[in-house]
């Protein structure tokens, strides 16, 4: 069973919706495997030097990306909805275990759909007021989402 999301509200929301030409299998493997995402997951030179991916709903997704200037900001959340190779439902609103968050910012949904030989590519950022998604805009969502999409095929293809 999949949850549907609601209509995207362009007040709230945020979305990337690309084609890229690299099949859904790596896509997937390469989002849900910790070894694989801290090569692509932040635009560069951000790094992550930590992850931790428990796959599975209430599971954790944590991250600490890492600055040029070295200064790290961890990321907490968990996994709400694993449905593997089509999407991906995760918030910063609930940690890991479902336990609420001091100061959740977002929940997050990729989608991906076979293209071809390539994917079809839906990411959304779903926020709870709209000053939180102009300050996720400012943050530069579409660049940084777009250059990390970017980021992902080159290591995909790498690999």
């Amino acid at each position: 069973m999949t949850f549907p999301l609601p209509q995207i509200d362009p007040d709230l929301d945020l979305v990337l919706d690309r084609e890229i030409d690299v099949p859904v299998d790596l896509v997937w493997k390469v989002w849900t495997t910790p070894e694989h995402l801290q090569h692509w997951f932040v635009p560069k030179p951000w790094t992550i030097t930590d992850c931790t991916i428990d796959l599975r709903p209430g599971g954790a997704f944590n991250t600490v990306m890492r600055s040029p200037e070295g200064e790290e900001f961890p990321n907490s959340g968990c996994y709400l909805e694993v449905v593997p190779h089509e999407r991906l439902i995760f918030t910063d609103t609930l940690l890991p275990g479902f336990r609420p968050a001091p100061a959740p910012f977002f929940t997050a949904g990729l989608f991906l759909t076979p293209h071809g030989s390539g994917t079809r590519y839906k990411a959304i950022a779903l926020h709870g007021d709209s000053a939180a998604r102009q300050k996720h805009e400012e943050m530069g969502f579409h660049d940084g989402w777009g250059t990390v999409v970017s980021q992902m095929v080159d290591y995909i293809k790498a690999m």
